[in-house]
């Protein structure tokens, strides 16, 4: 008697999709940052470390922890971190066409 068969699990149909995907399983994976990204992200870390510093210097009530400090914390945080993160590279992808290019055929 033929047993029945049973429905592949969940964790199954994810690898098979994902070597459907990727065409092999041995695929590398790549992150999709550049040299630029990582420019930006370093030049990020370092203003708001220099943020951090100037938000420690003596006297509390002065032009550097006041004004400065929150200035570049918000740049770094908010500016150069997510641009870092976010931006993408310069090149077009190979596989994409341009609109209305195959119309009418």
């Amino acid at each position: 008697m033929a047993r029945p068969r049973s429905k592949p699990r969940s964790r199954d149909r994810a690898r098979g999709a994902r070597r459907a995907l990727t065409g092999s399983p041995q695929a590398s994976r790549r992150l999709p940052y550049t040299r630029r990204n990582a420019i930006l992200f370093a030049a990020g870390i370092a203003t708001i470390l220099i943020g951090y510093v100037c938000l420690s210097r003596p006297p509390v009530d002065g032009f550097m922890s006041l004004t400065l400090a929150p200035i570049l914390l918000v740049l770094g945080y908010c500016v150069l971190i997510p641009i870092a993160l976010l931006l993408g590279s310069k090149q077009k992808d190979k596989g994409a066409e341009e609109p209305g290019q195959n119309v009418g055929g």
